[in-house]
């Protein structure tokens, strides 16, 4: 019998060049100690060591906090970079794929406080969400497809010794069937009551007895104080599936360690559609084995994949996702223009 193999978990991480070390934190503190000793030598004559300490000694700190500090498994340079590229993009992004188009002239004219507003076009990993065979299917271009999934939530607390075994171990069995990575997605959402508070006062009439009646009208008085002053919230887990619509090649990394990335190239309708069955056949693996944990997995169609991906990217909106909204070349009027010519003839 073949003796089974173990395979680390940390196949992604960065090589070890110099004992714990890594190229990148390699080459930030050797570049810190070389220009600090260039630094040295260009101060040693007028410049005393114990005032040329006082500034090196906290500068070598911060850049050695910053190359080697981690902060939820990111490291603090690399959030040093995404800040610095946050912090230089424009402030006025709007999803325009078509382009950004000019603003009326009464609205940037002169006064106007919109006039020096320069919106620039939002450039997301998502070029857009179709229909596929199960569930809508995320268009990332040149990386890919993603099909996104919503999970029910197991009361893991509450179980006995035994059933807590059973649902790790049938946990694990999925985790263990995965030949490709996949990402558990737990998010916070904003929840809004109002259709369930509306629903609730039309039915209060037609039930069978005054004081359900107004038991009903009561609750929907408390929905609607709690909504007023709470910022109620839900969680919602999703699992995304991805997969390159692209064949993928070997590549040697920095210690001839075999890794794979996209082929580049125009994509092929042929292998996006292969994309799409595999992505279509890990959904359904997905399901079959998380079923024995309690974990039920309900592929999001593309209406419902477009609108967790607007809620993500922007979750502090009130406007449900939903919601119809006027596109570009759309005049926005207060009502219809038909009703005011019958408004008009009726006069």
């Amino acid at each position: 019998m073949s003796r089974p193999v173990r395979i680390p978990a940390d196949v992604d991480r960065p090589d070890r060049v110099l004992g714990p070390l890594t190229a990148r934190q390699l080459a930030i503190l050797g570049v810190t100690g070389l220009l600090l000793y260039a630094l040295s030598n260009a101060t040693r004559g007028f410049l005393p060591l114990p005032l040329f300490l006082l500034f090196a000694v906290p500068v070598a700190l911060a850049v050695t906090v910053l190359a080697l500090g981690r902060r939820d498994g990111v490291a603090l340079d690399r959030l040093l970079l995404a800040a610095l590229r946050q912090r230089l993009a424009p402030r006025h992004q709007v999803s325009a794929p078509e382009g950004v188009q000019p603003a009326p002239a009464w609205l940037t004219g002169t006064g106007s406080a919109q006039a020096d507003v320069a919106p620039t076009p939002l450039e997301l990993p998502a070029r857009g969400v179709t229909s596929g065979t199960s569930a809508g299917v995320v268009d990332l271009g040149q990386d890919g497809l993603a099909v996104i999934a919503a999970c029910s939530t197991v009361n893991f607390s509450l179980r006995t010794p035994a059933e807590q075994e059973a649902l790790v171990a049938a946990f694990a069995r999925y985790l263990h069937s995965l030949t490709a990575p996949v990402q558990f997605l737990v998010r916070a959402e904003r929840l809004d009551l109002v259709p369930q508070i509306d629903e609730l006062r039309a039915r209060a009439g037609g039930l069978p007895h005054p004081a359900l009646e107004a038991a009903a009208l009561d609750h929907a008085d408390y929905l609607t104080h709690l909504s007023r002053h709470t910022d109620l919230l839900r969680r919602q887990v999703l699992l995304v599936l991805r997969e390159p619509a692209r064949p993928a090649i070997a590549v040697n990394s920095a210690l001839s360690q075999l890794r794979r990335k996209p082929a580049a190239g125009p994509v092929d309708p042929v292998a996006r559609q292969a994309a799409e069955q595999r992505l279509a056949r890990r959904l359904n693996e997905a399901t079959e084995l998380l079923a024995p944990a309690g974990i039920v997995v309900t592929a999001l169609d593309a209406t419902t994949a477009t609108s967790v991906l607007a809620a993500a990217c922007n979750p502090d909106t009130f406007l449900p996702p939903s919601a119809a909204l006027a596109g570009a070349d759309d005049v926005v009027t207060a009502a219809p223009i038909t009703d005011l010519y019958d408004d008009l003839e009726g006069r």
